[in-house]
């Protein structure tokens, strides 16, 4: 009797059925869209953050410029450089306050405020 079970179970595992592989196939679509919205919402709080970060830094470096150099106007043209298009972002890079003056969503007014460049940020 022993002998007969073994040859009816041999006989049915020669692979995987349709719905298992559908089942499997739906399985791995439900964990592929959950890492999708778990990433897109990762990439949204690193954009945030990035612009709240190059906000600060621009205001501190606005304000460390006027407490070292007085005055109500950032000069967009140095005396030594006289470079045409200069901004207020390059002179404060010139005085040493900034590393880079490229900022994508803020630029720095004459007056000393930050004025919104690129896309506002979320």
């Amino acid at each position: 009797m022993e002998n007969h079970i073994e040859e009816t179970s041999s006989k049915h595992d020669k692979g995987f059925t349709l719905v298992e592989l559908l089942i499997v196939i739906v399985i791995l679509g439900i964990l592929a869209t959950i890492t999708v919205f778990a990433v897109r919402g990762i990439t949204d709080k690193g954009t945030t953050s990035a612009c709240a970060a190059d906000k600060n830094t621009l205001a501190v470096a606005i304000e460390s410029y006027f407490a070292q150099n007085g005055g109500t106007a950032i000069p967009t043209v140095s005396p030594a450089t006289a470079t045409v298009g200069a901004t207020a972002a390059a002179t404060l890079q010139l005085a040493g306050f900034l590393r880079n003056p490229i900022s994508t969503r803020y630029t720095v007014g004459v007056d000393g405020s930050l004025v919104t460049a690129g896309a506002p940020c979320p």
